[in-house]
């Protein structure tokens, strides 16, 4: 039998992947979730505009899609008043985030996160052999000026910035980012990950320059849009850095579903609008069922509310398991002290009414 040659590298990756999506959860169950509260998902849908668009392109779907996403380039450049050159659409943030380490990180190239933060980010440094150097959060906040000094001291290609930020829901102001842009080391392009901007308050998102050539940023269509299932989101930079993308990305990844979709959904800012509001209400619920419960609800500019369970990482394991067994999803911080948390999506009034039965129950069994 001939020997399956793999690189050195994938040898040495752990066989692991960032998270254990929903899916498998109730495989191993054989049950469905009663709420699927885990994934910060949009419970509250997609708008009926784009289920339209989508079900239109359906029949359109024997042919590939615009490998140029023109008509949502377009579309995005109108919408944040900048040129469609500045734009890329890809596969999601995570998509994106991937073809970007691939552009920017060979063996051995230093990037700086968070100790904590998104973990796919990492998983992808990982795998095209980047050496990560991680700074620890301030107060359940990412810490700007921590990330900066050690960009600066490793030499780092990429600094991974999430504001706000997962899995904390926390945020800085646009003041604060701001700062941040201006401060980053010469030769570091900073990730600005605005997975969860829809959700933020007013003043949280600085104004967009798409001159400065050392900040790329990522938006996405799978939170307050609804549209997670399609995986489509778009970086926004400078034009030779978006340029320098169509060089090794998968030109034909979005299909056309997924770009009808899209493109109806941002031109309904109603929807958009009406699922901001429905947000608001569903955080304040979440607030108020763990304050029933001894928790302690921290403040989120996302569309998940993180609870603090007030013990350790086992003491919060122990209820996320309790929650799963109950067919609740949750999921939790990966990293002490955050692993003192869960962390619940915020969604229709019949899942807060679930979450609000089921995790007394949860507490009682631990």
């Amino acid at each position: 039998m001939s020997t399956i040659r793999f690189t050195d590298l994938a040898l040495h990756l752990p066989a692991t992947v960032p998270f254990v999506g929903p899916e498998a959860n109730m495989r191993a169950t054989g049950r469905p979730f009663r709420a699927r509260l885990g994934a910060n998902e949009s419970g509250f849908g997609p708008s009926p505009k784009a289920i339209s668009a989508m079900q239109s392109a359906a029949s359109e779907a024997w042919m590939y899609g615009d490998s140029e996403c023109h008509d949502l380039r377009m579309a995005l450049a109108t919408h944040h008043q900048i040129a469609p050159e500045n734009i890329l659409v890809g596969e999601g943030i995570d998509g994106i985030l991937g073809n970007l380490v691939r552009l920017m990180v060979a063996p051995g190239d230093a990037v700086v996160t968070s100790d904590g933060a998104y973990p796919t980010f990492n998983y992808h440094v990982a795998g095209f052999g980047g050496a990560l150097h991680k700074v620890p959060y301030r107060d359940d906040h990412e810490d700007p000026a921590a990330l900066l000094v050690r960009a600066e001291e490793v030499g780092a290609k990429l600094l991974y910035f999430c504001n706000p930020d997962n899995p904390m829901g926390s945020w800085h102001s646009a003041r604060i980012v701001q700062r941040m842009i201006d401060a980053v080391p010469e030769g570091t392009l900073l990730v600005l990950d605005e997975a969860y901007i829809d959700a933020a308050p007013e003043g949280t998102a600085p104004a967009l320059n798409t001159e400065n050539a050392q900040v790329i940023r990522l938006r996405t269509f799978s939170k307050l849009y609804g549209l997670a299932g399609l995986r489509i989101g778009y970086a926004i930079g400078a034009a030779p850095l978006i340029a320098m993308f169509d060089r090794i990305r998968n030109h034909f990844g979005v299909g056309r579903i997924a770009q009808a979709g899209a493109l109806a959904a941002l031109h309904d800012q109603t929807w958009l609008a009406r699922v901001q509001a429905e947000l608001t209400a569903a955080r304040k619920m979440l607030a108020e069922i763990a304050a029933d419960n001894g928790l302690h609800a921290l403040p989120s500019a996302t569309n998940f509310v993180t609870m603090d369970c007030g013990r350790d990482g086992d003491f919060a394991r122990k209820l996320v398991q309790a929650l799963m067994a109950r067919d609740v999803f949750v999921r939790m911080p990966f990293v002490a002290p955050h692993d003192r948390c869960i962390r619940v999506s915020a969604g229709p009034p019949a899942d807060m009414a679930v979450f609000a039965e089921v995790l007394p129950q949860a507490l009682r069994d631990i």
